[in-house]
């Protein structure tokens, strides 16, 4: 059995509809692992469109030692891609931030690129559980923010440690899961840990989280399969509900 052949044979959705915006992507050009140029991004934008999205938020890491991106490269880069861009999709900006030990101070002295309403988009190493994430969401909510973690089923320490998911939930941390993430497409314990999830109804958000071509070939198989939806519609899934840009 493929990695994209499920159980749920029930007729379903063969398009992005459902999901509406995408809320994590890295379809800005040349600023960091995703699209290295205009004419890369635009083909991705337009193969999405085809699955029906129109509505993007691309989302840079900011990630010091790697990606040291602010609002003026970030803010840059949009504006490189967005003469080329379809005239009828919308692109806005965020960043996903980069939770390690310079974190704290990044985030107490600058501003931070949110999605709308204060909406914080986070990660962590896959390898290494950030052993402040607790209390640096309880700051971050004091200070007014809504956190959102990324992909909470690609962190290898929580495969073994479901509780941490029930914890985290109950600090108010919303989770976005990457679409690919229930087909195997990363491996097969990112695999069982987004069924996990989804079989829980914890997942709030869903992000592409597109890199590169492999991503969007992947994606592409899965939603016209059905398949995406089946998984994905037992969830509360909020993207349009928070984030529309339309």
């Amino acid at each position: 059995m493929g990695v994209f052949t499920f159980l749920n044979k029930t007729k379903n959705d063969t398009s992005l509809g459902w999901m509406g915006v995408d809320i994590h992507s890295h379809l800005l050009p040349g600023i960091d692992d995703g699209s290295p140029d205009v004419a890369t991004s635009v083909g991705y934008v337009e193969r999405l469109q085809t699955l029906g999205l129109s509505q993007f938020y691309a989302t840079p890491h900011i990630f010091n030692d790697v990606y040291p991106n602010t609002l003026a490269t970030i803010r840059a880069a949009l504006d490189q891609l967005k003469p080329s861009l379809p005239a009828d999709v919308a692109m806005e900006i965020a960043a996903e931030y980069m939770v390690d030990d310079t974190f704290g101070a990044t985030w107490s002295r600058s501003y931070l690129l949110t999605l709308p309403d204060d909406h914080l988009l986070i990660e962590m190493s896959y390898m290494v559980e950030n052993p402040q994430i607790d209390r640096h969401i309880f700051d971050l909510q004091v200070k007014g923010y809504k956190v959102i973690l990324a992909h909470p089923e690609r962190y290898l320490f929580y495969h073994q440690r479901p509780e941490r998911y029930q914890r985290l939930k109950e600090l108010g941390c919303l989770f976005q899961m990457n679409l690919l993430s229930p087909t195997g497409y990363y491996n097969a314990q990112v695999q069982k840990a987004a069924q996990h999830l989804l079989k829980r109804g914890m997942i709030d958000l869903v992000g592409t989280d597109l890199h590169h071509l492999k991503h969007l070939a992947a994606i592409e198989k899965f939603v016209l399969s059905g398949d995406a939806h089946g998984l994905f519609k037992k969830n509360p899934i909020k993207n349009l509900e928070l984030f529309a840009i339309w």
